[in-house]
């Protein structure tokens, strides 16, 4: 007969947690225990996870430090949980979340149910056409530097479950353990890569921020994805007296805008002259700024401030082709390699070619001159130059458009 535990937390909960978190696979951590090595023991592996958590003597173990790439450049530290801790994690997760997100606002689109960085571009297209200024701006270290007890104070006022407090304490204190054995204490912040981190995260600045931009400043709409965020102003005063205020907000409230990525945009166009340093703005993969665009119901051009994939963004794409090693996998054919790689085409076109799919055109014909590398090093009647290669996938493309993705959708983007 079991005993009766400190805390009602039903069985099944852990069962649906194992299956999210299987789905969004990630590495090991610092047990070095894989997702496939705690399914061979998967249903007693869970039913210790659901005692523990149950009996309140569950201790998450310490959080594994992983250096990755930063976009542009350096490296970020990535926490990386045990897969035990992710399933207990996503069994808070499942919990808590039901209970904040009612109160998040619209204008709030990063890491949220049923919301989409592709509805956060679009809102801000539509903003840009009807508002001169954009004041972007972005946290430095959101995740390392939120102070716990204003984020235990934002948690408490939307449960009053002891076990999910309690859990969530634990998990801000687990120390970060790196590659040495040295173990990292933590007083602030919560691990980037962990299953509650961006709940967490967001429910601080819907108090930080996204309150006190319905409180103070109604007139001036807003659109923020987890740390990077952007307000549209009227003028140029306006959108100064903004991040002046901001800034002081973000400092009483234990955070700091990065000077390097925080700055007022003027969104020029065909009708809005005026000179300005900063005409452009990146988020979320895409560039906003002046370009010549066509009319959707005439035969004509006119300048507009608009959204199309980013030099980053595509550059990062090109490295990743190259990563990949198309050119040289002449074991595969070309059929099996449309299999593989579909998915990761369409993945990309379905994002960055939304808004301004012109842009794509270079990532695009660089994969298709990766596959005619691949030509001239499988067949030998292309050994003499790419040349005869290129033309063979060119017509190819025209007989056979389903292959690939992007022949399909007529953006083949070229060969030569």
């Amino acid at each position: 007969m079991e005993k009766t535990k400190s805390f009602n937390i039903p069985k099944q909960l852990f069962v649906k947690a194992y299956k999210r978190v299987k789905a969004n696979a990630g590495m090991a951590g610092v047990d070095e225990e894989s997702l496939e090595d705690f399914e061979r023991n998967l249903k007693d592996n869970l039913y210790q996870l659901w005692n523990r958590m149950s009996s309140g003597s569950y201790l998450p173990p310490p959080v594994k430090a992983v250096l990755i790439p930063k976009k542009t450049e350096g490296k970020r530290i990535l926490g990386v949980p045990t897969v035990g801790d992710r399933i207990c994690q996503m069994v808070v997760k499942l919990v808590f979340e039901p209970m904040v997100e009612p109160y998040f606002l619209s204008n709030s689109y990063g890491y949220r149910p049923n919301k989409s960085a592709l509805e956060a571009v679009g809102i801000t297209r539509q903003r840009c056409w009807k508002y001169d200024w954009v004041l972007e701006f972005d946290i430095k270290g959101l995740f390392d530097n939120i102070p716990h007890e204003l984020l235990m104070k934002a948690v408490r006022k939307h449960t009053t479950e002891k076990w999910i407090i309690l859990y969530i304490e634990r998990w801000l204190k687990t120390p970060l353990q790196e590659s040495d054995g040295k173990l990292n204490e933590r007083n602030c912040g919560t691990p980037q890569g962990g299953v509650i981190s961006p709940i967490l995260s967001n429910l601080f600045l819907h108090y930080v921020f996204d309150r006190w931009m319905g409180k103070y400043h109604q007139e001036i709409p807003w659109c923020r994805y987890a740390d990077d965020g952007l307000a549209h102003c009227q003028t140029e005063k306006q959108a100064q007296e903004l991040l002046k205020e901001l800034t002081r907000r973000f400092s009483e409230c234990g955070l700091e805008l990065h000077s390097g990525k925080t700055k007022i945009v003027y969104c020029k166009d065909g009708k809005r002259k005026r000179s300005y340093p900063n005409t452009m703005f990146d988020f979320l993969g895409y560039t906003f700024r002046r370009r010549l665009v066509k009319c959707t119901h005439r035969d004509s051009f006119f300048v507009s401030f608009t959204p199309m994939v980013s030099k980053l963004a595509a550059k990062t794409m090109r490295a990743e082709i190259r990563r990949h090693g198309l050119r040289n996998r002449t074991e595969l054919s070309l059929r099996e390699i449309a299999t593989r790689y579909n998915p990761i085409l369409r993945g990309w076109l379905n994002y960055y070619g939304c808004y301004g799919r012109s842009g794509m055109y270079s990532v695009l014909r660089h994969f298709n001159k990766s596959l005619v590398s691949w030509a001239v090093k499988k067949y030998k009647r292309f050994r003499g130059g790419k040349t005869k290669a290129s033309k063979a996938l060119e017509a190819l493309a025209s007989k056979e458009p389903k292959m690939f993705v992007h022949w399909e959708k007529g953006m083949i983007g070229g060969f030569a």
